[in-house]
């Protein structure tokens, strides 16, 4: 498998208006999180399926393909290495959770950490020491912060809910939306597992917590409970 074929295949599916349109939807305007993004024009179930047919890519050029200007590139990099990993053994698996920390810089879009940050570092950290977690938490860079609430997806559907409970209580006033809206999806995942305990979380910060993380972490309840929520009368 050779990256320069990858590429020129990827580019052949790409079109001036769909990039035009991510360009749009993820924000690259100035001052904006996705800022100066660029894209090809590629959409996500075809990145997919080139990932799948380029799964052996070698780690160099995959490594290469990551640190790429445009966002698909950096996209089908990533989901390659969530195949490897699904695939590998220890070994292999600690190799690609290490390339993944030491890339976090070019991780820097809500859709590259979300499709990737649950299936390598939540996957990795399962069974092991999770203290990285707290530290990605405490970072100034946003999507480092992201990686760590959404690595905690894993254990939350493993019914594994006490990482996620403490990083939401750290970010729980974290300045970006981005955010808010995963602590707030990560909440009502726990929710859906164990109701009592996304409540006794929410019960003595709902109304403290930011409007878009509250949303988020009661889409799901009930209707009179949710307004209940919406309305301060819990």
């Amino acid at each position: 498998m050779r990256l320069e074929d990858l590429r020129r295949e990827l580019r052949s599916h790409g079109t001036s208006e769909r990039a035009a349109h991510s360009r749009k939807y993820f924000k690259t305007g100035p001052g904006e999180y996705g800022a100066g993004d660029r894209f090809l024009g590629v959409r996500v179930p075809l990145v997919r399926k080139l990932a799948r047919r380029y799964r052996t890519l070698s780690r160099r050029q995959t490594i290469t393909l990551l640190r790429s200007s445009y966002h698909e590139e950096r996209l089908l990099a990533l989901l390659i290495l969530v195949h490897c990993f699904e695939r590998g053994d220890d070994t292999e698996r600690e190799r690609i959770y290490d390339t993944y920390l030491e890339n976090t810089a070019w991780i820097n879009s809500w859709d590259l950490v979300d499709c990737t940050a649950p299936h390598i570092v939540g996957a990795w950290l399962y069974r092991r020491d999770r203290r990285i977690l707290d530290e990605l938490a405490a970072a100034a860079d946003l999507w480092r912060r992201r990686i760590a609430i959404l690595a905690t997806l894993y254990f939350i559907r493993h019914d594994d809910f006490d990482d996620a409970l403490r990083l939401a209580d750290r970010l729980l006033h974290d300045e970006h939306d981005l955010i808010h809206k995963a602590v707030g999806w990560m909440l009502r995942e726990i929710g859906n597992r164990e109701s009592s305990v996304a409540e006794g979380f929410l019960c003595s910060r709902y109304r403290t917590m930011p409007r878009t993380m509250l949303r988020y972490a009661i889409e799901r309840f009930p209707e009179p409970r949710r307004q209940a929520y919406l309305k301060g009368t819990i």
